[in-house]
């Protein structure tokens, strides 16, 4: 029998012989979207798309992305078949590093836009019944924060340097940083500051870049801000927050030394004195009572690195926020024992909780897991080598069908429906990571996620813009285009939008708690969720398994005859039984 040609719905029942349609299902039905986005606990199972606006669209050709582009195209975004939209972030900013240094939380930086604009785009997406989730990042602002610049004019003493961390330096001469605290983008996490006067002062704490100096949470005026900023979007009518480094915002008392050097290598293992003290805990408790003052389901959903899923699910307490990113998963190499274990320990943690599972794959601050999965294992999360392309693509959209499989949430970054590899070649000249440029620090190689993405075969930025890309795109990229994919059979783009449409229409998909694992080949996961089986050949060889039933999706090609199916290296099934 000829190999079944995936993705696709099976119309005509078991053990075809069948091509799917050029185009694979979604729903065009607004009314039917509608009722879908209205239901209750929309975020216990939804699927949500990460935009990074300076690298979705272009609307005024100044090769920089912005809101009028991502307004431009939400009707994309819709037929894709996602949820939600999360917008990194478009606020006021110096741009130090990619907008997460911010000025004023209040105001959209005139890169992307104005509020107006801001507004277009809210009440846009909700006719096309999306939500929109913006970027909030409350563990430091940028040192052109009005708050900051007048500490830094008012001196030694002025009050506004209590709403962040300055303290004297150690040595004769307060020469040496406050304690041995390293930077995550390397080099000490303090910067001395000169004084009004001429002469060397107090030191100020960044856990990131020296333009990112962090807030001091114990005074009252920091949450004072942050809560009324919360209104100020929950007003303009977004859904919900992310919140960026949500595990730092609170220090261990007195700045302890933590007495190691290399301390990134730490991170992830062990709880920090300036990462996931309990402490944060009580700040999302208040912002929580906010949230629920506001109709339709407003959520949080937190960026929290933590030393294990365990502690991962603390943030996710029924009074605090509603989701918190996997990145124990996200981690994760493509190897079925690894996956088991993760998927397992992620549901047994989240369940005591009553919170759903968040899976994630890709961002923003990674390399793209269509990279990652073409290297070998054990190189972490930001890689500098493209590996083996072919290889990484099979392995990136079967991972894809599974993680759509589990039960819970998934947040899917820009590009990634489109198979899009990490770009590892830019120039040094054109790489704008601020952590490219510190020793020690991340590796730096995050500008590889960001190049703005492909939406037409030919252009200057391949429909990006009409004036070029921020980042240069690979010459090949037309052919990844969302153009080039949309009606081609078998491609990235049409298996993402298949998937999403059976994942919205069958009720044994996505929410739940737990997944009934079925005996399978060595290298293979094998569950069954309701009247739904996933299987996932994470090997390197094809194996045999049960045809469990009728196809709904499928990742690469599968062989089926006489109740068995033949499911090749680096392949996920979905079956319906």
């Amino acid at each position: 029998m000829p190999p079944l040609s995936c993705p696709g719905v099976n119309p005509v029942g078991r053990n075809p012989t069948w091509r799917p349609s050029a185009r694979g299902p979604h729903l065009d039905d607004h009314s039917a979207l509608a009722t879908v986005a209205a239901h209750r606990d929309w975020w216990r199972d939804a699927v949500i798309y990460q935009v990074y606006p300076r690298s979705f669209a272009d609307s005024n050709g100044d090769g920089m992305g912005d809101l009028e582009g991502v307004r431009s195209r939400l009707p994309y975004l819709r037929d894709l078949g996602v949820d939600a939209v999360w917008l990194s972030p478009f606020y006021a900013s110096p741009q130090a590093d990619a907008g997460y240094d911010v000025a004023d939380y209040r105001a959209v930086d005139p890169m992307f836009g104005n509020l107006l604009d801001a507004d277009a785009l809210i009440r846009d997406a909700h006719e096309l019944s999306l939500r929109i989730i913006v970027d909030l990042v409350p563990n430091h602002s940028s040192d052109q924060h009005e708050w900051f610049k007048r500490a830094l004019r008012e001196g030694p003493g002025s009050p506004l340097r209590d709403r962040y961390h300055f303290r004297p330096g150690k040595g004769a001469d307060g020469e040496l940083p406050p304690n041995d605290w390293e930077s995550i983008f390397g080099g000490p996490a303090w910067t001395r500051v000169t004084e009004p006067d001429g002469t060397p002062g107090e030191w100020y704490l960044h856990l990131f870049a020296p333009e990112q100096p962090d807030f001091n949470w114990e005074h009252p005026a920091v949450g004072d801000e942050f809560r009324s900023i919360l209104r100020f979007w929950l007003d303009m009518g977004v859904d919900g927050f992310r919140i960026d480094v949500a595990h730092g915002l609170v220090k261990a008392t007195g700045l302890p030394d933590l007495g190691s050097h290399e301390q990134l290598k730490l991170l992830g293992n062990d709880v920090m004195p300036f990462f996931d003290q309990d402490g944060v805990h009580d700040i999302y408790r208040q912002w929580r009572t906010i949230l629920d003052e506001y109709a339709g389901e407003r959520i949080f959903v937190a960026e929290a690195w933590t030393p294990t899923i365990e502690r991962t699910a603390n943030y996710v307490r029924p009074d605090e926020l509603h989701q918190a990113f996997n990145f124990q998963y996200l981690g994760t190499h493509w190897d079925a024992a690894e996956l088991h274990s993760v998927i397992d320990r992620t549901l047994d943690s989240m369940r005591p909780v009553g919170a759903p599972a968040t899976w994630v794959l890709s961002n923003h601050d990674v390399t793209r897991h269509a990279t990652r999965f073409a290297n070998e294992a054990g190189l972490g999360t930001q890689i500098r080598t493209a590996g083996n392309r072919g290889l990484g693509l099979r392995r990136a959209r079967a991972a894809t069908l599974l993680m759509l499989a589990l039960p819970g949430s998934a947040y899917l970054y820009q590009g990634e429906e489109l198979g899009l590899p990490d770009v590892v070649d830019l120039p040094d000249e054109v790489r704008q990571d601020p952590a490219y440029f510190r020793g020690a620090g991340q590796d730096g190689f995050r500008d590889g996620c960001r190049v703005p993405i492909p939406w037409t075969r030919e252009g200057s930025s391949f429909g990006f813009g009409d004036g070029g890309s921020w980042l240069p795109q690979p010459a090949g990229w037309g052919e990844l285009s969302i153009e080039a994919q949309t009606g081609t059979p078998g491609s990235t783009l049409e298996l993402y939008r298949t998937a999403l449409a059976v994942r919205r229409e069958r009720a044994d998909l996505g929410a739940g708690d737990a997944v009934e694992w079925l005996r399978a080949p060595e290298g293979v996961l094998a569950f069954r969720r309701g009247e739904f089986v996933c299987t996932a050949n994470t090997g390197g060889e094809s194996v045999t398994v049960p045809a469990y039933g009728r196809v709904l999706v499928c990742s690469g090609e599968v062989t089926i005859a006489d109740d068995e199916a033949k499911l090749p290296a680096d392949t996920t099934v979905w079956w319906a039984v």
